[in-house]
């Protein structure tokens, strides 16, 4: 596609400037796309309603057609576009976790371009970020807003991670610095019984049984076109039987650069052939911290990222889901 000039404005994430909304908001009015913050990862906002600004969409990020794409709201009467059929569960969950990182797959209208879902559904969210809200309030209407990243790299959680990925493919980008949690949202299909999460995300399984009682995740898998990365480098799960220092000395020993993301950093030196990523223990802060270290190992150019396993409790159902995408055993 022809190269465009990437604007870049800085924008207050709490209280963003309203000239900014508004230059923002035009430019997705004429059909063009503007990247943004939610509170889970940079978004890349488009029309939802626009067939070709949601292409558009695809093209930038390089993302294969069928794929759905999350679209996000603002206020609860644009869901009347998206769906003919709101049941009380959705209701419920809307209540509770809206403005907020779980996504709802409801039926979707016939006013939803057949390429934004690619089914009979539609990927519903409403961010809890206030550029994003304000941003989606000015157009006045829906949009798409997958991660702001070049499909198969990691979601971008700032706005020079999307500038990296996609400057002189978009159109805007307003940057309001890191985002508060680091990992996709939730995503909850409600129209199975019991509900199935095709998405682990920020909203943990058992937020969402404490909400609504039974729920299900189909163990190693989630629904494709719904947090998808890679990495350039090979990677490597390493569970509690691995030796961390093993591994590394194998790989080092064969010549090969090594990424480590490692909760107990201090155990290893970091070298020219070796580069440390210290990882929080707290899962949440472990969130907000994985795409970024992953994306500085991969400038760094290591050959083969060794990630430690985590707990899968709370979000960290979600850390270890995108880690089993990595390692190819999801």
């Amino acid at each position: 596609m022809p190269s465009l000039k990437t604007v870049v404005i800085r924008v207050d994430a709490t209280n963003p400037e309203k000239p900014a909304i508004a230059q923002a908001a035009e430019v997705v009015r004429k059909g063009g796309l503007v990247a943004f913050p939610t509170e889970t990862v940079y978004g890349l906002g488009a029309d939802a309603l626009n067939p070709e600004a949601v292409n558009k969409v695809f093209r930038a990020k390089g993302r294969a057609a069928g794929n759905p794409l999350i679209v996000l709201i603002a206020h609860s009467h644009h869901l009347e576009v998206l769906t003919r059929d709101i049941p009380a569960l959705a209701e419920t969950l809307m209540g509770r976790f809206w403005p907020g990182p779980l996504t709802l797959i409801l039926k979707r209208s016939a006013r939803v371009p057949p390429a934004v879902t690619g089914g009979d559904s539609v990927a519903v969210r409403m961010p809890g970020s206030k550029v994003a809200l304000e941003l989606i309030t000015a157009f006045g209407s829906p949009v798409v807003g997958p991660s702001a990243n070049l499909s198969g790299r990691p979601s971008a959680t700032t706005g020079e991670h999307v500038l990296h990925d996609l400057g002189g493919k978009i159109d805007m980008i307003l940057d309001a610095g890191p985002v508060g949690t680091g990992i996709e949202s939730t995503v909850l299909d409600i129209s199975t019984s019991p509900p199935r999460i095709v998405r682990p995300g920020a909203v943990s399984v058992e937020e969402l049984r404490e909400s609504i009682g039974e729920v299900v995740i189909k163990e190693g898998q989630s629904l494709p076109g719904y947090g998808q990365g890679d990495l350039k480098a090979e990677f490597l799960l390493v569970t509690a039987k691995d030796r961390v220092e093993d591994l590394v000395e194998r790989y080092a020993g064969r010549g090969k650069k090594v990424g480590l993301l490692s909760h107990s950093s201090h155990l290893y030196h970091s070298d020219g052939q070796v580069a440390i990523k210290a990882m929080p223990q707290e899962p949440a802060a472990y969130a907000r911290r994985l795409f970024a270290a992953l994306r500085e190992l991969d400038e760094e150019g290591v050959d083969v990222v060794l990630g430690e396993e985590v707990e899968e409790t709370g979000v960290g159902m979600a850390i270890m889901d995108r880690l089993r995408k990595l390692a190819g055993t999801s």
